[in-house]
Parts: structure tokens; sequence; C-alpha cells
């Protein structure tokens, strides 16, 4: 698989964070208003993927263990567009790796970015870098170094230890948790710098693929 190829079939089954500069909790995916449509609590929308392939494969291709992380930025609602994007892939891929986890977060091979691609105008760029992912119960963290810390905690629950799961809010998973962000929840790169600590978080596992 080369660069310029997308796979046939892929599914991947792992967990994705992400953190934006809204307060909690995010208008884009719960107001009175359709998804993605109201207006973010700062104006333009900064927010941060992190993603974690615990098992995958695109085609013949094996994923297992990879990373990457998406960052999008909008003027204004998300679902008016005039997105602008950065993607980075784990430098532990190798290149018939890299082509396919490209293709996936790119939406170039369908699932579920692939909903959302039509709504990006600038691709910044797409680098291969060191990713450093962490799970540990209700924390979320990713690191690039030199260019994004991000990890977000569950919100405080009713239930002491517990999280706060809502269903049928996001594209990229039926169920999610509240969650916000740790200090420290930065990005610089493109010439841009974001520092979302203590705004609006969300985590969850996914199961992803490109089968009808």
């Amino acid at each position: 698989m080369s660069a310029s190829q997308t796979p046939g079939h892929w599914q991947i089954e792992g967990d994705y964070f992400e953190s934006c500069n809204c307060d909690v909790v995010c208008p884009c995916l719960f107001s009175t208003a359709p998804s993605l449509t109201s207006q973010p609590t700062q104006g333009a929308c900064e927010v941060a993927f992190g993603f974690h392939v615990e098992r995958g494969r695109a085609d013949e291709v094996s994923l297992d263990g990879l990373n990457a992380a998406l960052i999008a930025r909008t003027p204004g609602a998300m679902g008016a567009g005039d997105w602008s994007v950065a993607l980075y892939l784990d430098e532990r891929a190798d290149e018939r790796q890299r082509a396919a986890l490209q293709a996936i977060f790119t939406g170039a091979a369908g699932g579920p970015v692939a909903n959302l691609a039509p709504l990006i105008s600038t691709v910044l760029g797409v680098k291969t870098v060191p990713l450093t992912w962490h799970k540990e119960g209700k924390q979320r963290a990713i690191e690039i170094p030199n260019i994004l810390h991000m990890g977000v905690h569950a919100a405080p629950a009713l239930v002491p230890d517990a999280e706060i799961w809502a269903s049928n809010a996001h594209p990229f998973a039926p169920n999610i948790a509240m969650a916000s962000g740790d200090e420290g929840n930065t990005w610089a790169d493109y010439g841009m710098h974001w520092d979302n600590s203590g705004k609006n978080g969300h985590y969850a596992p996914i199961r992803w693929s490109n089968a009808a």
C-alpha cells in the first residue's frame, strides 16, 4: 500500500478522546439547536482529537498499537464548515501503515471522519511524529514533544468514581464520557497556540470501519 492508495476494507477498535476550547459543556453537541450548528462558547472552535488503535487492520496491513492525532479549527459553528486541520501520525508506523492511518483519519477511506471531510477547507499538513498515548482509569492523554500535550479527565459525577455518559451525541462514538481538560493542555504548531486547560472534553471507546 503506497501513500497514494487507500485500503479497500479497514476496521479499528480502540480509544479516542478530545479537548476543545469550549466551556464545559460544549454547545456543538449539547444545545437546543441541531448538532454542530450552535456557536462555540469562545466564538471559534479549537479542538484536538487523540486516537489509539488497540486492534486494527487495513486490508492485510496490521494497525495494532498505533496512534494518531487530529487538530481542527473552525471560525464559527462546526457545521458551517471552513475547517482548518492538521494530522499527526505515529512515527512507529511503516510506510504502508502510515498510508492506511492517513486514509482513515482524513476520511479518504470512508468511515466516521469521511462524514466531516466536506467541512474541511484547509489542510495545514500531515506530519509523522513520536506520539505517546496514556490511558489510566478515567484519564486519557497524548503527547507530541514540543507540539502537543493534551489530556482530559472525567467530569465529576453524582456517584463518586463514576462517569457521566451521553448517548447519541457524537459522530465518533454512540456513547461518550463527559470530561474536562487537564492543566497544561496545549498545542503549538503552524503559527498557532492553544491552551484548553480546564475546558471541555470527551472520551470513548471506538469501533470503526468502512463497511456499509
